[in-house]
């Protein structure tokens, strides 16, 4: 692993998070959804409201793991003319005024292919990502991205399923670095929510078999979700109910309503009040 991806902002931010007994509050947005300018003023609003790290949807016309939620706001992102390029250049100017929230970018293979596995890994650095989460890469295919990902700087993230057995579960932790995303259903985003018990079980197989951080996504919508996942994992992500509040801030042609970016930052500060762990002892 490289220097800088073992000193990196997210490690920094995950020790700053134990240190302050709470867990981290994960975010996901679309890039450019509902348009290019407001979800920019939402990126570099999202940290103030209380957004641990940020994940960074990279729009993309068949996203097939994300519910129909997060699969309009891609179709409004790229109506609106976001690109690849774009979503760099918008985590570029973010770090003009943040040098301390980790953003991850999570999405499709299909437009880095298009764009230049090395070309993007290199200007990804540039921009300042600290992290990719590509859903439709396994394993067998760390050639294509993983390796030119660690190797220049970036952490690998890695989704780990219900369905990801004890067989399979060391080749999916082998490249992993920065922190394990467990997927707490089976299906695509935005659609249930897991059973409590049953995601906690899953937590502590994984602690038994490796020592990064553990987020849980899928399902998680409101700050009582929240608290309930953080005390037994090191981070609860939040997607679908923050792009259900962009949809619902929209007029019927699809701009943006006044308030969508108090709106969402308002969901955003009440899910971090949920982040602090019970008491114990």
């Amino acid at each position: 692993m490289s220097k800088s991806v073992s000193e990196s902002r997210l490690i920094r931010r995950f020790s700053k998070v134990a240190g302050e007994d709470r867990g981290a509050l994960i975010t996901f947005i679309t890039a450019g959804d509902p348009n290019p300018e407001v979800s920019e003023n939402l990126l570099h609003r999202l940290p103030e409201a209380g957004a641990d790290l940020v994940e960074l949807g990279m729009p993309f016309s068949d996203p097939m793991a994300d519910g129909p939620v997060i699969q309009a706001s891609s179709q409004r992102a790229l109506r609106a003319g976001m690109t690849l390029k774009r979503t760099l250049d918008m985590v570029r100017t973010f770090r003009l005024s943040d040098d301390n929230t980790p953003v991850i970018l999570m999405g499709y293979f299909n437009p880095i292919y298009r764009y230049g596995s090395e070309s993007f890994v290199n200007d990804a650095v540039a921009a300042g990502v600290d992290g990719l989460i590509i859903v439709d890469l396994p394993t067998e295919e760390d050639d294509e991205l993983c390796h030119p990902a660690l190797t220049a700087g970036l952490h690998w993230i890695r989704l780990v399923t219900p369905t990801t057995d004890e067989a399979r579960l060391p080749h999916v932790l082998r490249h992993t670095s920065g922190f394990v995303y467990y997927v707490s259903i089976a299906g695509i985003t935005g659609t249930r929510s897991a059973k409590h018990d049953v995601v906690r079980l899953a937590i502590d197989r994984l602690r038994r078999a490796t020592d990064l951080p553990l987020a849980v996504g899928f399902g998680i919508k409101t700050a009582t979700q929240v608290n309930e996942i953080v005390q037994f994992a090191d981070a609860a992500v939040v997607g679908s109910a923050l792009v259900n509040e962009i949809t619902r801030n929209l007029d019927a042609d699809g701009n943006p309503l006044p308030g969508l970016c108090d709106n969402v930052t308002q969901i955003v500060q009440e899910l971090a009040a949920g982040t602090t762990r019970l008491a114990t002892g």
